[in-house]
C-alpha cells in the first residue's frame, strides 16, 4: 500500500496556520496584544510570501481581509473584539487598510505599467535596446553590466520605481531571445530592480529613505546635497558592482551572444506619437521633479489619464495588466501601517540595548536593523522609525549623526530579497521571469556582501568627504 506525503504546498500551508495560531498561545514579554495580534498575520504572510503556498497576491488579500477583522474598527463587533495596546489608545479605522489599495505607490506602479505596456505596443522598448546597449557589446556579462548601470545611473535622479518600470520594458525582449532552461534570464530580470535599488542610495532625491535621513537631521548635524554624494555615489558604485558580479556568478549562461542586433523602426501612427510624447513628458517630469515640485505619484498618472482618454491603451488592453502585482503591494503597505498602528515596531526596536553597542559597530547594527526590517515591511517605514533614534543613540554613544542616520537609510536600501522588500523587485517578478527563490537567494547574498561593504567603506567615505 502507497504512503502519502504531504505536498510541498500543504507543509506550508500548516506552516503558515501554525505561525499565526502561536501568538495566541505563548505570551511574549513586552509585547501588548495587540502586536501579538499583528506578530500572528505577520508569521502567516511571511510564510505565505515565501513559499508561494497559495498566489502571493491572494496571500496580501488575506493579510488585508485579517488586519480589518481583528485590528481595526471593523473587529468591535466581534467575539473577540479588540486588544489593548494600540498606538494613541485606539484601534485604527477599517479604511486605514482598504486605503492601501489605492495608495500612492500603486498609482505609480501604474504610471510605470502603462508606460510598459505602450513600450511593447509601439516597439520602443527594441529600440531602446539598440541605441543603449549597443556599447557594451553582446556578451551576457557585458549586457546585464550595461544593464544595472543605466537602470543605476537614472535612479539615482528619479524614482527608482519608474525607472525599474521603464527599463524592465527593455530587458523583456532580451530574456526572451535566451533559451527557456537559460538560468540567466533570471540575472537580467534581477539585475533591474536591484540597480535601481542600490541606484537610489546615490543622491538625497534618490529614494525616500534618504530624505527621511536628512529631515531627521534637521538640528542634530548636517550634510548638504554634495556631501551626500560625495560618500554615498561612490559606495553606490561599488554595491552595483558586487551585485553584479553575484548574479553573473549565481545564475551562469549557457549562451555566449546575446542578439542584439535590434534595428530601430520607429512607428510614426497618430496613437504611436501620443504614447513618445506622453513617455517623454513623463519620464521627463520624475528626472526634473526638483524644479517643478510636482511629486512622481502626481506623475504617474499622467500616462494613465492621456493614454486612457485618447484610447492609445485600449479596453482589452487595460484589463490585461498586472493587477496582482497592485495587490501584492497593497498587502506589504497593509502590513506597515499595521506594524505602525500596533506598536510592533517599537517594542522589535526595543529588543536591542543601543546603549550597550561599541562605538565603532554602532553604524553596522544600525543598517542591518533597518535592513531586516525592510525586508518585511516598507523602507520608509523601516526609516521613519529608526532614523530618529539613530540620531538619539549616536548623541548618546557620542558619534557623529550623520553616520547614524546614513547607515539606517543606506541599509534600508539593500533589503530586496522579497517581492514585497522594494516596489523594483515587485515588478520584476511580475514579468514572469524569476522565481521567489531566486529572488530570495540572490536578494540575501547581495544583501549581505553589501552590508559587509557598507560598514567598511562608509567611515573612510564620511572622513573624505568632511562629514562629522
Amino acid at each position: 500500500m502507497p504512503r502519502h506525503f504531504p505536498t510541498g504546498r500543504t507543509v506550508a500551508l500548516v506552516l503558515a496556520l501554525t505561525g499565526y495560531v502561536l501568538p495566541f498561545l505563548i505570551e511574549i514579554p513586552g509585547l501588548s496584544d495587540a502586536g501579538h495580534r499583528l506578530l500572528s498575520v505577520f508569521l502567516l504572510a511571511v510564510v505565505l510570501w515565501v513559499t508561494e503556498a497559495i498566489p502571493l497576491f491572494a496571500t496580501s488579500a488575506v493579510v488585508i481581509l485579517l488586519l480589518v477583522l481583528t485590528l481595526s474598527s471593523a473587529a468591535v463587533p466581534l467575539a473577540w473584539g479588540l486588544p489593548d495596546g494600540f498606538t494613541g489608545g485606539a484601534a485604527p479605522d477599517y479604511t486605514l487598510y482598504f486605503y492601501c489599495l489605492a495608495d500612492k505607490v500603486l498609482i505609480l506602479f501604474l504610471g510605470g505599467f502603462f508606460l510598459a505596456m505602450g513600450a511593447a505596443k509601439f516597439g520602443l522598448d527594441r529600440n531602446l535596446a539598440s541605441l543603449l546597449l549597443r556599447p557594451f557589446g553582446d556578451r551576457p556579462a557585458r549586457v546585464l553590466l550595461g544593464l544595472m548601470l543605466i537602470t543605476g545611473i537614472l535612479s539615482m535622479w528619479m524614482s527608482n520605481t519608474a525607472t525599474c518600470a521603464t527599463i524592465m520594458a527593455v530587458v523583456l525582449p532580451l530574456i526572451h531571445r535566451l533559451p527557456a532552461e537559460d538560468r540567466f534570464r533570471s540575472a537580467l530580470a534581477l539585475g533591474v530592480p536591484f540597480a535601481a535599488n542600490l541606484g537610489g542610495m546615490a543622491t538625497p532625491v534618490g529614494s525616500p529613505p534618504n530624505a527621511i535621513a536628512l529631515a531627521a537631521l534637521k538640528g542634530a548635524g548636517e550634510c548638504s546635497f554634495p556631501q551626500w554624494m560625495m560618500f554615498a555615489l561612490p559606495l553606490t558604485l561599488v554595491l552595483l558592482a558586487l551585485a553584479w558580479l553575484i548574479l553573473a556568478m549565481l545564475f551562469r549562461t549557457t549562451t555566449e551572444r546575446i542578439d542584439l542586433s535590434l534595428k530601430p523602426e520607429w512607428q510614426t501612427s497618430g496613437p504611436a506619437w501620443i504614447y513618445y510624447l506622453t513617455a517623454a513628458l513623463t519620464i521627463g517630469l520624475w528626472m526634473t521633479e526638483t524644479l517643478h515640485g510636482i511629486n512622481s505619484y502626481v506623475v504617474g498618472l499622467v500616462p494613465v489619464a492621456v493614454l486612457l482618454a485618447t484610447r492609445v491603451v485600449t479596453t482589452r488592453e487595460f484589463r490585461s495588466m498586472e493587477w496582482d502585482v497592485l495587490w501584492l503591494v497593497a498587502g506589504g503597505i497593509a502590513l506597515g501601517q499595521a506594524v505602525s498602528a500596533t506598536g510592533f515596531d517599537r517594542w522589535v526596536v526595543g529588543l536591542v540595548d543601543w546603549q550597550s553597542i561599541p562605538l565603532y559597530a554602532l553604524g553596522g547594527v544600525l543598517a542591518l536593523a533597518t535592513l531586516v526590517l525592510s525586508t518585511f515591511i516598507s523602507n520608509s517605514a523601516a526609516t521613519n522609525l529608526l532614523a530618529p533614534m539613530a540620531v538619539a543613540v549616536a548623541g548618546s554613544a557620542g558619534s557623529g549623526p550623520v553616520a547614524a542616520v546614513a547607515a539606517v537609510a543606506l541599509g534600508s536600501s539593500l533589503a530586496m530579497a522579497l517581492p514585497i522588500s522594494t516596489p523594483p523587485n515587485a515588478i520584476a517578478y511580475a514579468s514572469g521571469a524569476i522565481k521567489t527563490r531566486d529572488m530570495a537567494v540572490a536578494g540575501v547574498l547581495v544583501a549581505i556582501v553589501g552590508w559587509l561593504a557598507l560598514i567598511m567603506l562608509l567611515p573612510v567615505l564620511l572622513n573624505l568627504s568632511g562629514v562629522r
